[in-house]
């Protein structure tokens, strides 16, 4: 059976999104996720959750490995970002797994925490897709776009929780099948 882990934070495990994954794919889904965490967290081994995805990684067989950045760290944070996503990519790769960068979206347009930190909609949907498309070319990842998903349709449809921030189910949803094709799109080249 193929397995997924999926290291990430709230926008990973909300709306039973890594149970949705399963149904999509067929693996076993396994999540290492805490809310806010960054995924340089998950290359601490002091930490509870870096230790956990380091025995892993070390111990455990995996297909895929998805990696979620903490929502704005691409565009806030780029150098931790593209440094974590180049260790991980190399352990990820080390025990013969595939690493997927799960690229998510701009917080919602016209809400409340898009004002509160003064961002422009727009600004902030291109800076998190051109960090993530750069950190999976520099390191030879795939890439499942949910971010670019959610900036093509939510205009017509809702895809965010009350926060504005946070995926609703709709919004979790799309973000599984996102990267269930990237996977599958992937496993149909190696057959």
């Amino acid at each position: 059976m193929m397995r997924i882990l999926m290291l990430g934070n709230s926008f990973t495990f909300t709306n039973h999104m890594p149970q949705t994954l399963a149904g999509l794919t067929g693996a076993e889904v396994v999540c290492h996720t805490r809310g806010g965490a960054r995924l340089s967290e998950h290359l601490n081994p002091s930490t509870k959750l870096g230790a956990q995805t380091q025995a892993a990684l070390r111990d455990e067989h995996w297909d895929y490995v998805v990696l979620q950045e903490m929502s704005h760290g691409p565009m806030t944070s780029p150098e931790r970002f593209f440094s974590s996503v180049e260790q991980l990519c190399k352990q990820i790769r080390e025990c013969g797994a595939v690493p997927v960068l799960y690229a998510t979206w701009a917080y919602q347009k016209g809400g409340g925490k898009l004002m509160a930190k003064g961002w422009d909609y727009d600004e902030m949907a291109h800076k998190l897709h051109d960090a993530y498309h750069k950190a999976a070319q520099k390191n030879h990842a795939l890439v499942a776009d949910a971010g670019q998903r959610f900036y093509e349709l939510s205009a017509a449809q809702d895809l965010y929780a009350g926060d504005g921030v946070h995926p609703n189910e709709l919004g979790s949803r799309i973000a599984a099948e996102t990267i269930a094709a990237v996977i599958h799109a992937h496993k149909e080249k190696q057959l």
